[in-house]
């Protein structure tokens, strides 16, 4: 028998199945298993990070920012509107007091008329035209006729006077009638904005507390309050402002505990014997225009194109405002936020 030579083993490595597996040593079958998980967990470790990632302390800042930014305008609207309804109310109440009279007069007017038909129903009058078709003689008849028209005509004045008593009532009462609707109306949208003003402060609030806690964001009076006192109505304002500050934002308050943006200046200045709206953009419409070289303390600086925001200046570039609900009264820079107007009260 023949003997052959071995092939070389890169020949027998060629001519081998394609479909067998050559094995391969355990530590390299080990990293590349290793491998693998390595790459799976940079997958999920990267896309639960994607998912669950909290936002940054500034990017939740930013947020409450921008939605309260929001919010506050429909405050300042909800507080003109309430104090819209304060006025019309006593609108409603002096035309009330002014129609009352009236009413009283057609009262009586309709009694006297009530009194008149009861009369006729019982026969008074068939009983007068008795007696005068049983008169003597002729001047008696006479006498009888004159005096029945007369009570014919007294009669006809009566109801003719209680028509016009009528209608005049129906028409100084119509504006009422509106007015007190308007009002009914007014009120209920009032209930349904605070609940949505509520609820959606609320939810910035939660927002607050995974930024801050139940801590701050910062000293509340990191400079002199007020720099310097103005003296008169202005230094009473400004040092009133300044004693407010720890008190806590409350949407639509006016004090003494808690204050809202307009109503902290309303209330400063309510103390130097001013009186101011309690809304920003009708407090800009009440106080004079001052400019920028002329601020001092006590005057008002108003925020945003709208105007829905107030503080109070206190000097050195500062002022005192009630900023939004979480946060209590407190200092910040006189240019920390988009300025559109200063006015001097008084």
């Amino acid at each position: 028998m023949a003997l052959h030579a071995p092939r070389p083993s890169s020949e027998r490595s060629a001519s081998a199945d394609p479909t067998s597996t050559v094995p391969r040593p355990r530590w390299s079958r080990f990293s590349t298993a290793l491998a693998a998980l390595v790459g799976v967990a940079v997958v999920l470790t990267g896309s639960a990070t994607a998912a669950h990632a909290d936002p940054s302390v500034a990017e939740i800042e930013r947020q409450i920012d921008a939605d309260w930014n929001k919010l506050e305008p429909v405050i300042e609207r909800h507080n003109a509107t309430r104090a819209d309804l304060a006025a019309k109310r006593k609108q409603a109440d002096t035309l009330a007091a002014r129609i009352a009279p009236l009413e009283r007069q057609v009262d009586a007017a309709m009694t006297k008329v009530s009194a008149l038909a009861v009369r006729a129903y019982m026969g008074e009058n068939l009983s007068t035209v008795n007696t005068m078709l049983g008169s003597r003689s002729p001047s008696e008849v006479v006498g009888q006729l004159e005096m029945l028209d007369r009570f014919a005509h007294n009669q006809q004045q009566d109801v003719r006077q209680v028509a016009d008593l009528r209608d005049e009532l129906a028409r100084q009462k119509a504006p009422l009638d509106e007015m007190v609707a308007q009002l009914t109306r007014t009120e209920a949208q009032l209930a349904a904005k605070k609940k949505q003003i509520n609820e959606e402060i609320d939810r910035l609030q939660k927002l607050r507390l995974k930024v801050y806690g139940n801590g701050g964001g910062g000293p509340l009076r990191p400079a002199p309050c007020p720099a310097s006192y103005p003296g008169g109505g202005a230094g009473t304002a400004v040092k009133f402002a300044c004693a407010q500050i720890g008190k806590p934002y409350v949407w639509g308050a006016e004090g003494p505990n808690s204050y809202d943006c307009s109503g902290l200046m309303l209330a400063a200045w309510a103390k130097a014997g001013v009186s101011l709206p309690h809304n920003a953009a009708a407090q800009s419409r009440a106080t004079r225009n001052v400019s920028r070289g002329d601020l001092r303390p006590g005057d008002l600086v108003f925020y945003y194109s709208d105007i829905h925001h107030v503080g109070m200046y206190v000097g050195g570039g500062w002022v005192v405002h009630a900023s939004q609900a979480g946060q209590p009264i407190k200092m910040k820079k006189v240019d920390d936020g988009p300025i559109h107007s200063y006015g001097r009260p008084g």
